[in-house]
């Protein structure tokens, strides 16, 4: 068997149901068998949770969208869009009856600015401004990796993840996460302090390491981007 994986975005530019489907039909007659599904970003957070409905109410829509790269140039159009976890369910089957398997992507802590934007309680700023981003790049609005609540959000969203992905290994991204509001924020100093770290990047290795005992409890695995367990 061949052990193939492709990765698509619809974070940042959501396609509609009939277009995900046409995407899976190319991806078997290239007889690949994995699907690496990115569906949350700074940009917008495309899958319902139902625990948590204010992240596709707000966090699925964003102002507008920029025009070319960092160019200052926006189109004025309020864009975005989610899935229901009805799709969500009928899409993994559908997949499954060309043999391919869908891995999630639920980026955490960082790549979080829509999900912050929905719940700003679970940022490092719980009265400052949030906004589903509109550019590119890496924003500084990550999850308060130190806040219990926060790390019990990214949990009950993995739980429900976990429930409508039928396979064995769920995505939480980890790449590209400031640190710069853990380094300015109480609850994150203390945390540092008590743990006795040497580098705010190891706030984020705790973090996966609480979620990664987590999924392996209910029978998954995590899988992250590399920089998120080097602390480096």
């Amino acid at each position: 068997q061949r052990q193939m994986c492709i990765r698509d975005s619809v974070s940042r530019h959501f396609y509609p149901v009939s277009f995900v489907k046409k995407y899976i039909d190319l991806l078997a007659m290239q007889k690949m068998n994995y699907f690496h599904w990115h569906l949350t970003d700074d940009q917008g957070w495309r899958i319902e949770i139902k625990k948590y409905p204010l992240l596709t109410k707000i966090g699925s829509w964003r102002e507008q969208t920029t025009i070319g790269h960092n160019s200052g140039r926006y189109d004025g159009k309020r864009y975005g869009g989610y899935y229901t976890q009805q799709q969500i369910k009928d899409i993994i089957k559908y997949a499954a009856d060309r043999y391919i398997t869908i891995i999630p992507e639920i980026d955490m802590p960082g790549h979080s600015a829509a999900a912050m934007t929905a719940y700003p309680e679970f940022s490092c700023n719980p009265s400052g401004g949030h906004t589903v981003w509109s550019n590119g790049g890496i924003s500084y609005d990550v999850i308060n990796v130190a806040n219990p609540a926060a790390v019990q959000f990214a949990k009950d969203v993995l739980e429900e993840i976990m429930e409508l992905f039928p396979g064995k290994h769920i995505h939480i991204g980890g790449d590209e996460c400031p640190t710069d509001e853990w380094e300015k924020n109480a609850e994150c100093q203390a945390l540092y302090k008590k743990l006795g770290l040497t580098s705010y990047r190891q706030l984020q290795s705790h973090f996966i390491q609480q979620l990664d005992e987590f999924v392996k409890g209910k029978g998954h695995k995590l899988s992250v981007w590399n920089e998120a367990i080097t602390a480096s």
